[in-house]
Order: structure tokens, then sequence, then C-alpha cells
């Protein structure tokens, strides 16, 4: 008889003090979902010698999630891959289907986000309160992807009784506005359809700075979290100066973002 598997919200630790928030927000996470936790250390190749080690520690963290919830599907996954094929091990191989990181690791996982089928939750390791995920703030810009990152927060409408508030871009070409208001239209059928609460926003700014201005209005409007699309296109200038899901992350403090890939097509999430 075949194995079942089970899609998994995969926590990347570092194995240090900052792992407790990161563990916690993969146990809100895989609780809401209900989906099984799997807390993984992805190790460099220098670091092969610790192996064991690292097999203990991982071991340290599952027994008291065990213990005190004895009811959530839990394990663990030692792993040493390079950051461009960590993602596709994850969904492909250990059926990930969102992965948590701390938001100091972007530039770490940078290279896995753009190689991913599923999306990147970054939360501030260093925050204490957790977020419920209750009030999603969704830029929604002329790429077709969009339908996406609307995708991912009906899953918080479905599973979280989550209300999404919609930032539409506002660009100033005919085709360009005509594409955005398709995105906006067929974000706006799925939220009916699932009876999720959602409001429509027309925000002041274009498709290029669209996030931005979501970010402003998330932290304003005290959301938590902020869903976001990764860049479509990676130029030597962003490698530069940095890319543009980057600068949000690091300007979101305590707000969790969601960063979802434009350039894989994703796996969505099971019932």
């Amino acid at each position: 008889m075949a194995e079942v598997k089970h899609q998994k919200i995969v926590v990347l630790l570092s194995l240090n003090l900052t792992d407790k928030n990161l563990i916690l927000n993969g146990i809100r996470i895989a609780t809401i979902f209900r989906k099984e936790l799997c807390l993984c250390y992805n190790y460099s190749k220098k670091e092969k010698h610790k192996k064991d080690e690292f097999r203990d520690q991982l071991t340290a963290y599952l027994i008291p999630v065990k213990n005190e919830l004895p009811g959530l599907p839990i394990s663990t996954l030692l792993l040493s891959e390079s950051q461009t094929d960590l993602p596709e091990k994850l969904a492909d191989n250990y059926e990930g289907i969102l992965s948590i990181s701390g938001t100091s690791e972007f530039s770490k996982y940078a290279k896995s986000i753009a190689e991913s089928s599923i999306p990147f939750l970054f939360v501030n390791e260093k925050e204490e309160q957790l977020s419920e995920f209750k009030k999603l703030i969704l830029p929604i810009d002329l790429r077709k992807e969009n339908s996406d990152s609307a995708l991912w927060c009906s899953y918080f409408g479905r599973f979280n009784s989550a209300g999404i508030i919609v930032v539409a871009a506002n660009d100033k070409g005919k085709d360009e506005q005509k594409q955005v208001s398709v995105n906006v239209a067929l974000s706006k059928k799925l939220f009916q359809k699932l009876k999720i609460e959602h409001k429509i926003f027309r925000g002041t700014k274009s498709s290029l700075n669209n996030s931005f201005e979501a970010l402003d209005l998330a932290l304003s409007s005290q959301s938590d979290l902020l869903v976001i699309l990764g860049s479509s296109v990676i130029t030597p200038l962003d490698l530069l100066i940095g890319l543009p899901e980057k600068k949000i992350i690091k300007r979101a403090g305590s707000l969790p973002v969601l960063v979802i890939n434009t350039r894989k097509d994703n796996y969505i999430l099971c019932d």
C-alpha cells in the first residue's frame, strides 16, 4: 500500500534562540490550515560534521511541542541543499506547501524564493506577539499572477475567517488599467464565491509601487499580514540596490509578509 503523504508547513530554522517564535508561528499556521508542522534545518557542506548534533537539536524542539499539542502532526527534516534546490526538494519530495522564515534571513533565502513553487512567509523572529492572520492587505497590479496571491488570501479567509483589503494599482496607460481591472474583478469574484469579507480600494500608485502603498496601509491600519508577489524580473540594478520585496520586508517591522513567486506555477493547498 502506497504511503499517504501530507502537506506540510515547513519552518526553516537557524538553531538559535530566535527559533522559538518561528516555531510558534509555524504552529499557528499549521493549526489554521490543518497541516503537518515540519521543523527543518538546512545545513551547509562545511557543517556536515555536526549533522548528529543538528538532529538532536531538532528532536529537542520536537518533544515539548508533541507534549503540549499531542493532536498536531509534527516532524523534523534535516537537509543539505543549495538555496536554489531547496524549494523544489521541500515541495516535491516532502510535500511542503508553505515555508516560514525570519525576516532577518531574507537575503539568505532570496534565491530560494525565485525558484519556489510554494510561498515564503517572513515573520519577525524577535517579535513576541504572534499575528492572528485575520486582517490581510492584498496589493493587486497588472500581473496575471495576482490570481495566486488572491488564492492564498482566500485560504486565510476560508480557514481563518480573515478579512481582506485589496489595494488596486492606479496605472496611467489604458492597457495597464484594463489588466488591473481584470485582476481586481477576478479576485472579487473569488472572494464573493467563497463568502469572504473583503473591501477594494483604488490606490494612488502605479503597479511599480503598488506593494509599497499596500505596506503603508497595512502598517497604518494595524493589519497582521501583507501578501505580495515577488519580482517577475530580476535586473542587475535589483541585485545592486536590493529587490523590492527585500525593502518591503525590511520596512514591515513586526508585520508578517507572505511572498509568492511569480516565476513558477504555485502548488495549491489541499482541503
